[in-house]
């Protein structure tokens, strides 16, 4: 059965770049589509768990795990982190600042990593350091470990998005989406929704895009 998990880790050194927002859309956007989906949240800060704790129980369901903290009661780390059976899908939200340790240990055993990016020339060297780092320390070429990009908070025909664009274009990384700047994401992340889980008319746009990334991350590139 194991051999069915895939394995999705969200990550980058550099904070504020959205990656609970797409660790958590990517998850609700699995459960809808049938998958039995567990979401890790690796980060102290507890955010992905704070958007489950007000997720509907009406919503397609996801297994949530503290990853965080540290096993109690005399449970082992691996209890600790066990996956229910006929789990499919494990979506990994990271914290920022990763030691090289820590980097290691999250790459091990995982399909596919994304990575978001937004638009700033911090955040545009910052990740092109976590990507080298990725390359080199991680040495994900050789595992065949999948990277994709997904731009985040992107306006259109600014400076500071042509600049992004020219960054990512050298780096022969797919880019399999780009997460327009809205306040929608917050109006779902307040019910513990997924975006593409709003039903107004107004959010048809996002749903065909979370569509498109999953068929971008199960495809067979």
């Amino acid at each position: 059965m194991a051999e069915n998990i895939r394995r999705i880790v969200v990550m980058n050194s550099k904070g504020g770049c959205g990656k609970t927002t797409i660790a958590t859309n990517l998850a609700s956007c699995y459960a809808r589509h049938g998958f039995q989906t567990a979401l890790f949240d690796y980060d102290p800060q507890g955010s992905s768990m704070r958007w489950l704790r007000s997720r509907s129980e009406e919503a397609p369901g996801i297994y949530g795990v503290v990853a965080h903290k540290s096993a109690t009661n005399n449970k082992t780390k691996s209890w600790h982190l066990r996956l229910p059976i006929g789990t499919q899908r494990v979506i990994i939200d990271t914290p920022a600042g990763l030691r090289e340790t820590e980097l290691l240990d999250h790459v091990q055993n995982i399909d596919e990593i994304v990575i978001p990016v937004i638009p700033s020339p911090i955040d545009i060297h910052s990740s092109a350091d976590f990507i080298r780092d990725l390359l080199l320390i991680g040495k994900l070429r050789a595992s065949n470990t999948r990277l994709s990009i997904i731009t985040n908070r992107v306006k259109a025909n600014t400076i500071a998005f042509q600049a992004l664009k020219r960054f990512l274009d050298t780096l022969k990384i797919p880019v399999i989406a780009q997460i327009k700047d809205t306040q929608n994401y917050i109006h779902a992340a307040e019910r513990g929704l997924g975006i593409h889980e709003l039903n107004k008319r107004q959010f048809e746009e996002d749903k065909i895009l979370w569509d498109k990334i999953l068929k971008q991350l199960e495809s067979d590139k």
